[in-house]
Protein backbone atom coordinates (compact mmCIF):
# COMPACT_ATOMS: atom_id res chain seq x y z
CA UNK A 1 0.00 0.00 0.00
CA UNK A 2 3.31 2.29 0.71
CA UNK A 3 4.33 1.88 -2.65
CA UNK A 4 1.05 2.59 -4.58
CA UNK A 5 1.32 5.89 -2.59
CA UNK A 6 4.14 6.37 -3.42
CA UNK A 7 3.97 5.97 -6.73
CA UNK A 8 1.45 8.46 -6.62
CA UNK A 9 3.30 11.10 -5.26
CA UNK A 10 6.19 10.68 -7.67
CA UNK A 11 3.48 11.28 -10.74
CA UNK A 12 3.95 13.95 -12.77
CA UNK A 13 0.66 15.91 -13.43
CA UNK A 14 2.63 18.20 -16.41
CA UNK A 15 3.84 14.64 -17.91
CA UNK A 16 1.08 11.82 -17.80
CA UNK A 17 2.41 10.16 -20.92
CA UNK A 18 5.18 8.97 -18.51
CA UNK A 19 2.91 7.66 -15.46
CA UNK A 20 2.61 3.73 -15.25
CA UNK A 21 -0.30 2.54 -17.54
CA UNK A 22 -2.60 1.32 -14.71
CA UNK A 23 -2.66 4.92 -13.81
CA UNK A 24 -2.93 6.21 -17.00
CA UNK A 25 -5.75 3.76 -17.60
CA UNK A 26 -7.62 5.02 -13.69
CA UNK A 27 -6.85 8.44 -15.17
CA UNK A 28 -8.85 8.03 -18.57
CA UNK A 29 -11.63 6.28 -16.86
CA UNK A 30 -12.15 9.16 -14.20
CA UNK A 31 -12.48 11.51 -17.21
CA UNK A 32 -14.72 9.59 -19.01
CA UNK A 33 -16.72 9.08 -16.21
CA UNK A 34 -17.12 12.77 -15.44
CA UNK A 35 -17.29 13.61 -18.93
CA UNK A 36 -20.50 11.10 -19.06
CA UNK A 37 -21.95 12.41 -16.33
CA UNK A 38 -21.54 16.00 -17.50
CA UNK A 39 -23.29 15.16 -20.88
CA UNK A 40 -26.20 13.43 -18.65
CA UNK A 41 -26.58 16.52 -16.88
CA UNK A 42 -26.92 19.51 -19.64
CA UNK A 43 -28.46 17.11 -22.41
CA UNK A 44 -30.58 14.98 -20.25
CA UNK A 45 -31.04 16.53 -16.57
CA UNK A 46 -31.09 20.53 -17.06
CA UNK A 47 -33.69 20.53 -20.15
CA UNK A 48 -36.20 18.41 -17.94
CA UNK A 49 -35.22 20.06 -14.94
CA UNK A 50 -38.59 22.32 -14.81
CA UNK A 51 -41.06 19.64 -15.89
CA UNK A 52 -39.29 17.58 -13.12
CA UNK A 53 -40.37 20.35 -10.74
CA UNK A 54 -43.74 20.91 -12.14
CA UNK A 55 -44.30 16.80 -11.58
CA UNK A 56 -42.98 16.88 -8.18
CA UNK A 57 -45.13 19.67 -7.24
CA UNK A 58 -48.22 18.20 -9.17
CA UNK A 59 -47.22 14.98 -6.89
CA UNK A 60 -47.72 17.01 -3.35
CA UNK A 61 -50.86 18.06 -4.49
CA UNK A 62 -52.34 15.14 -5.35
CA UNK A 63 -51.12 13.59 -2.74
CA UNK A 64 -52.81 16.25 -0.18
CA UNK A 65 -56.20 15.74 -2.50
CA UNK A 66 -55.73 12.41 -1.44
CA UNK A 67 -55.36 12.81 2.00
CA UNK A 68 -58.30 15.01 2.45
CA UNK A 69 -60.57 12.49 0.53
CA UNK A 70 -59.04 9.65 2.53
CA UNK A 71 -60.03 11.76 5.59
CA UNK A 72 -63.76 12.42 3.89
CA UNK A 73 -64.38 8.59 3.13
CA UNK A 74 -63.04 7.56 6.96
CA UNK A 75 -65.83 9.84 8.25
CA UNK A 76 -68.60 9.16 5.27
CA UNK A 77 -70.63 7.40 8.27
CA UNK A 78 -70.22 10.34 10.36
CA UNK A 79 -71.14 12.50 7.71
CA UNK A 80 -74.12 10.46 6.62
CA UNK A 81 -75.77 9.97 10.27
CA UNK A 82 -75.39 13.90 10.74
CA UNK A 83 -77.35 14.23 7.45
CA UNK A 84 -79.91 12.30 8.44
CA UNK A 85 -80.01 13.96 11.88
CA UNK A 86 -80.43 17.44 9.79
CA UNK A 87 -83.36 15.96 7.67
CA UNK A 88 -85.13 14.88 10.79
CA UNK A 89 -84.83 17.76 12.18
CA UNK A 90 -86.10 20.23 9.15
CA UNK A 91 -88.78 17.56 8.93
CA UNK A 92 -89.80 18.51 12.74
CA UNK A 93 -89.52 22.18 11.89
CA UNK A 94 -91.62 22.00 9.24
CA UNK A 95 -94.26 19.75 11.07
CA UNK A 96 -94.83 22.46 13.06
CA UNK A 97 -95.35 25.28 10.23
CA UNK A 98 -99.42 25.48 9.71
CA UNK A 99 -100.78 24.70 6.29
CA UNK A 100 -103.74 26.95 4.73
CA UNK A 101 -106.65 25.55 7.01
CA UNK A 102 -105.12 25.42 10.09
CA UNK A 103 -104.02 29.37 9.41
CA UNK A 104 -107.60 30.75 11.41
CA UNK A 105 -107.47 28.19 14.16
CA UNK A 106 -103.87 29.73 14.77
CA UNK A 107 -104.98 33.16 14.92
CA UNK A 108 -107.00 32.49 17.25
CA UNK A 109 -104.87 30.93 19.79
CA UNK A 110 -102.51 34.29 19.84
CA UNK A 111 -105.48 36.23 19.89
CA UNK A 112 -106.69 34.16 23.10
CA UNK A 113 -102.79 34.07 24.65
CA UNK A 114 -103.71 37.72 25.61
CA UNK A 115 -107.25 37.58 27.05
CA UNK A 116 -106.04 34.14 28.83
CA UNK A 117 -103.09 36.29 30.53
CA UNK A 118 -105.49 38.90 31.58
CA UNK A 119 -104.70 41.64 28.99
CA UNK A 120 -107.02 44.00 27.04
CA UNK A 121 -106.29 43.93 23.62
CA UNK A 122 -107.16 46.86 21.83
CA UNK A 123 -105.26 46.07 18.21
CA UNK A 124 -105.09 42.62 16.22
CA UNK A 125 -104.58 43.38 12.83
CA UNK A 126 -102.88 40.76 10.12
CA UNK A 127 -101.07 42.20 8.06
CA UNK A 128 -100.69 40.85 3.69
CA UNK A 129 -98.08 37.27 4.30
CA UNK A 130 -94.68 37.66 2.82
CA UNK A 131 -93.61 34.87 0.69
CA UNK A 132 -89.84 33.11 1.02
CA UNK A 133 -88.37 30.80 -0.99
CA UNK A 134 -90.50 27.48 0.17
CA UNK A 135 -92.60 29.33 3.55
CA UNK A 136 -94.67 32.30 3.89
CA UNK A 137 -94.61 35.22 6.92
CA UNK A 138 -97.81 36.15 8.88
CA UNK A 139 -97.63 39.18 10.69
CA UNK A 140 -100.15 40.35 13.09
CA UNK A 141 -99.49 43.71 14.49
CA UNK A 142 -100.95 43.62 17.99
CA UNK A 143 -102.17 46.45 20.61
CA UNK A 144 -101.92 44.74 24.76
CA UNK A 145 -102.62 46.57 27.41
CA UNK A 146 -102.14 45.30 31.19
CA UNK A 147 -99.92 44.47 34.18
CA UNK A 148 -96.07 43.42 33.70
CA UNK A 149 -96.39 39.51 35.33
CA UNK A 150 -99.80 39.71 32.55
CA UNK A 151 -97.40 40.65 29.15
CA UNK A 152 -94.79 37.82 30.55
CA UNK A 153 -97.56 35.31 30.74
CA UNK A 154 -98.63 36.23 27.04
CA UNK A 155 -95.07 36.02 26.24
CA UNK A 156 -94.56 32.77 28.23
CA UNK A 157 -98.30 31.52 26.40
CA UNK A 158 -96.65 32.24 23.02
CA UNK A 159 -93.71 30.55 23.70
CA UNK A 160 -95.54 27.53 24.73
CA UNK A 161 -97.69 27.44 21.32
CA UNK A 162 -97.05 24.15 19.34
CA UNK A 163 -96.54 26.48 16.19
CA UNK A 164 -93.68 28.76 15.60
CA UNK A 165 -94.88 32.07 16.57
CA UNK A 166 -92.24 34.86 17.22
CA UNK A 167 -92.38 38.39 18.44
CA UNK A 168 -90.78 41.61 16.80
CA UNK A 169 -91.32 45.17 16.86
CA UNK A 170 -91.62 45.11 21.09
CA UNK A 171 -92.59 48.38 22.64
CA UNK A 172 -93.53 48.61 26.12
CA UNK A 173 -94.73 52.21 27.49
CA UNK A 174 -96.90 53.15 30.56
CA UNK A 175 -100.77 53.02 29.70
CA UNK A 176 -103.07 56.08 29.84
CA UNK A 177 -103.62 57.50 33.38
CA UNK A 178 -107.28 56.15 33.26
CA UNK A 179 -105.92 52.56 33.32
CA UNK A 180 -103.82 52.64 36.33
CA UNK A 181 -100.30 52.71 37.41
CA UNK A 182 -99.34 49.50 36.91
CA UNK A 183 -100.52 49.18 33.73
CA UNK A 184 -98.66 49.33 30.87
CA UNK A 185 -99.25 48.86 26.65
CA UNK A 186 -97.63 46.44 24.43
CA UNK A 187 -97.24 47.38 20.49
CA UNK A 188 -95.83 43.85 19.23
CA UNK A 189 -95.53 42.25 15.61
CA UNK A 190 -96.36 38.62 15.91
CA UNK A 191 -95.01 36.43 13.29
CA UNK A 192 -96.12 33.12 12.58
CA UNK A 193 -95.07 30.61 9.32
CA UNK A 194 -96.85 29.05 6.79
CA UNK A 195 -95.45 26.11 4.42
CA UNK A 196 -96.30 26.99 0.57
CA UNK A 197 -97.19 24.02 -1.32
CA UNK A 198 -95.72 22.86 -4.19
CA UNK A 199 -97.82 24.59 -6.41
CA UNK A 200 -97.28 28.17 -4.85
CA UNK A 201 -93.65 27.40 -4.36
CA UNK A 202 -93.93 26.72 -8.19
CA UNK A 203 -96.00 30.45 -8.76
CA UNK A 204 -93.06 32.11 -7.10
CA UNK A 205 -90.79 31.13 -10.13
CA UNK A 206 -91.37 33.82 -12.70
CA UNK A 207 -90.65 32.36 -16.26
CA UNK A 208 -87.92 34.77 -18.15
CA UNK A 209 -89.07 37.10 -20.14
CA UNK A 210 -89.25 36.49 -23.79
CA UNK A 211 -87.01 38.63 -26.11
CA UNK A 212 -88.66 40.00 -28.75
CA UNK A 213 -87.19 39.71 -32.01
CA UNK A 214 -86.40 42.53 -34.42
CA UNK A 215 -88.14 42.26 -37.40
CA UNK A 216 -85.47 43.53 -40.32
CA UNK A 217 -85.97 46.78 -41.92
CA UNK A 218 -87.38 47.04 -45.45
CA UNK A 219 -84.52 49.02 -47.95
CA UNK A 220 -86.15 51.99 -49.54
CA UNK A 221 -86.34 51.23 -53.41
CA UNK A 222 -84.34 54.38 -54.93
Amino acid sequence: MSNVLDQIRDLDPNDPGRWPIVFRAGAIGIVFVVAVVALVYFLAWKPKKPEIDTARAEEGTLLTTLEQKAKKAANLDAYKAQLAEMEQSFGAMLRKLPNKTEVPNLLTDISQQGSGAGLDQKLFQPAQQVNKDFYAELPIKMRLTGSYHAIGAFVSGIAALPRIVTLHDVEIVPASKDAGADQLQLDVTAKTYRYLDEEEQASQVKPAPAKSKKRPGRKAKA
